[in-house]
């Protein structure tokens, strides 16, 4: 099972990480161009969904990847793109934003808001 690439967004839309991994081409349009695709999908979900989505929309998937989703309390998106093979990943990702997002971004003293982190 690969990873493509990882993204997280704060509240507006703002990419505040990138990385790539086993990405064999550039998807060709900008980091904020996906969060309005992401934002859409997400939107679109909500609203078509006839029963209450507990855990809203979690992942979408193409034929060739899959884009898992997890939405935080704080307003940050974080994205990841798979491999069709992997499964629901929610626990992995709510890891990356408690672990490395929150630690390493959020209470970092000497990040300035809106900076991304590198």
């Amino acid at each position: 099972m690969t990873v493509h690439n990882l993204y997280l967004f704060d509240w507006n839309g703002l990419c505040l990480h990138y990385s790539e991994w086993h990405h064999k081409r550039q998807a060709g349009i900008p980091k904020e161009e996906e969060y309005k695709l992401l934002f859409s999908i997400c939107s679109f979900v909500s609203k078509a969904s006839l029963l209450g989505m507990k855990d809203g929309f979690l992942a979408f998937q193409t034929s060739l990847y899959k884009i898992h989703y997890y939405g935080t309390p704080t307003g940050i998106k974080v994205v990841m793109n798979t491999d069709l093979g992997m499964g629901p990943i929610r626990d992995v990702l709510h890891h990356i934003y408690r672990a490395l997002s929150m630690e390493l971004v959020v209470k970092n003293p000497l990040r300035l808001l809106g900076q991304t982190a590198k």
